[in-house]
C-alpha cells in the first residue's frame, strides 16, 4: 500500500525538494496537503492567539521562512535535551527557593503577625535578620525550618481535593479560552470548596509553624493530618473556650484564598503578556545567541510567577494577618518573643470574629499593626531574585561551554 501523502511531506506542511539546485516549487494542485499540526497536549503555551512553536528551543529562527529543517542531524536532539535539562533545573531552583530556602522568612513573618504583644513591628529586613540570628543562636537552625513538612501536606491536600471535586462535579478545574460568567463562577466555587476542605489542616500547619521550639515536642510527619482531622471533628488536643469554630473561620479563609488566586492569576497573565510582547518585537536574528534564546524561553514564566506572588503577598498582607490571628486564637500556642528572640509568649487573644479583629488591631496597634513582620517578605523575595539570577548565570555559562 502506497502512502497517501506526497514525498517531502513532514507534518509541518508540504515542502518541495530541500532547496537543492534544480529543486522545483510546490505544485498548486498539491495545496490540499498543506496542514498545520495541532497543539501538543500538555504544552505550556496555552495563551490565546498563540501557536505551538515549530522549532526546538535554542534553534535560531530564520526570518526568511522555513527553508531549513531544524531536526536534521544529532545536534538538534542534543540541543533539545540540554534545553529540557536547563528548563527543569531553572524551575527546580525556583521551587526550592519558594518552599525551602524562604521557609525561615515564612516562620518569622507568621510569628510577627500573631504576636499582638510585639513593640517592634519588623517592617524592615534589617530587624528581621537580627531576630533570625538570635533565634538561630538560642534554639538552633531547626527553629527556623519548623512546620515545613506540614506546609507541603496542606498543598497536597488542596491539590488532591481540587482534583477530586472537579472530577465528580461539573465545576471546571481550568478555564477555557471561550469562557463565560457561569464558567468563571464554577471555577471560583471550586477554589472556595478547596479552601474549606484544607482549612483545618491549614490551622494545624500554622500552629506547627509559629509554635516555639523551646516548649515543643518532636512532632511527627503526620501530626498535621491528625490535628487537622481533630480540629474538624472536635476532638484531640484540648483547646480553650476562646477557640473560634471552623464556621466562623470559613468566610475569612475563603475570602483570602479566592482573592489570592484571582490577583495571582491576573498579575501573572498580565506580566506574561507584556514579556512575550516584548520578546516578539525583538525577533531573533540569524546570528543570535541560541543559549540566550533558550533562557528567554523559560524565564518569562518564572518572572511572571515571581511578580504574581510578590504582588499578592503585598496586597493581601493585612488580610493574612487577620486570618492568622483568628486561626491561632484559643489553640494554647506559645510563640517566640519577636522583640528579643530568646523568650516565649502565650497567645491569649479574644477576638469575636473578623470584624472585631480588624477593629482591635486598628485601635490598639495602629494601621501598621496589619503589617507586622513585613520585613520578612522583603527578605524572602530578595532571596528569590538572587537565586533566580544566580541560576541564570550558572546555566548560561554551562550551556555556552557545552555548545
Amino acid at each position: 500500500m502506497h502512502p497517501r501523502r506526497p514525498e517531502g511531506f513532514d507534518g509541518l506542511g508540504y515542502r518541495s525538494a530541500r532547496e537543492e539546485p534544480g529543486g522545483f516549487a510546490a505544485k498548486p494542485d498539491l495545496g490540499h496537503w498543506v496542514t498545520t499540526p495541532p497543539d501538543i497536549p500538555g504544552s505550556r503555551n496555552l495563551h490565546w492567539g498563540e501557536k505551538t512553536p515549530q522549532f526546538a528551543a535554542g534553534t535560531p529562527l530564520v526570518a526568511a521562512g522555513l527553508n531549513e529543517d531544524p531536526y536534521l542531524g544529532g545536534a538538534g536532539t542534543n540541543s533539545e535535551q540540554i534545553n529540557r535539562f536547563a528548563g527543569f533545573g531553572i524551575g527546580l531552583a525556583s521551587l526550592f527557593t519558594e518552599n525551602v530556602l524562604a521557609h525561615p522568612c515564612i516562620v518569622l513573618r507568621r510569628q510577627c503577625q500573631v504576636n499582638y504583644h510585639a513593640k517592634n513591628y519588623h517592617l524592615t529586613p534589617f530587624t528581621i535578620i537580627n531576630i533570625m540570628y538570635s533565634i538561630n543562636k538560642t534554639q538552633g537552625p531547626r527553629a527556623l525550618w519548623k512546620g515545613m513538612g506540614s506546609t507541603f501536606i496542606v498543598q497536597g491536600i488542596a491539590l488532591g481535593a481540587e482534583g477530586i471535586i472537579s472530577e465528580f462535579t461539573p465545576l471546571p478545574r481550568e478555564i477555557s479560552y471561550k469562557w463565560n460568567p457561569r464558567q468563571i463562577g464554577g471555577h471560583l466555587t471550586l477554589k472556595a470548596l478547596t479552601c474549606i476542605i484544607a482549612m483545618p489542616f491549614y490551622s494545624a500547619s500554622l500552629i506547627e509553624t509559629v509554635q516555639s521550639e523551646i516548649i515543643r515536642d518532636n512532632p511527627g510527619i503526620l501530626d498535621c493530618l491528625k490535628e487537622g482531622i481533630g480540629r474538624a471533628m472536635g476532638f484531640g488536643v484540648p483547646h480553650s473556650k476562646r477557640l473560634l469554630p471552623l464556621l466562623a473561620l470559613t468566610f475569612p479563609t475563603v475570602l483570602h484564598g479566592v482573592l489570592h488566586y484571582i490577583i495571582s492569576s491576573a498579575v501573572q497573565k498580565l506580566v506574561l503578556f507584556f514579556l512575550k510582547k516584548e520578546n516578539s518585537s525583538s525577533f531573533p536574528a540569524e546570528n543570535s545567541n541560541s543559549v540566550q534564546n533558550m533562557l528567554d524561553a523559560y524565564f518569562p514564566e518564572l518572572i511572571a510567577s515571581f511578580a504574581a506572588s510578590l504582588c499578592t503577598d503585598v496586597m493581601l498582607y493585612p488580610l493574612e494577618t487577620v486570618l492568622h490571628r483568628l486561626h491561632i486564637q484559643g489553640t494554647r500556642t506559645i510563640i517566640d518573643n519577636t522583640d528579643l528572640g530568646y523568650e516565649v509568649l502565650p497567645i491569649n487573644t479574644q477576638y469575636e470574629g473578623m470584624r472585631d479583629c480588624i477593629n482591635s488591631i486598628k485601635r490598639e496597634e495602629g494601621m501598621l499593626g496589619f503589617y507586622k513582620g513585613f520585613g520578612a517578605v522583603i527578605v524572602q523575595y530578595t532571596l528569590h531574585v538572587a537565586v533566580l539570577q544566580l541560576t541564570k548565570v550558572i546555566y548560561s555559562t554551562l550551556l555556552q561551554n557545552i555548545s
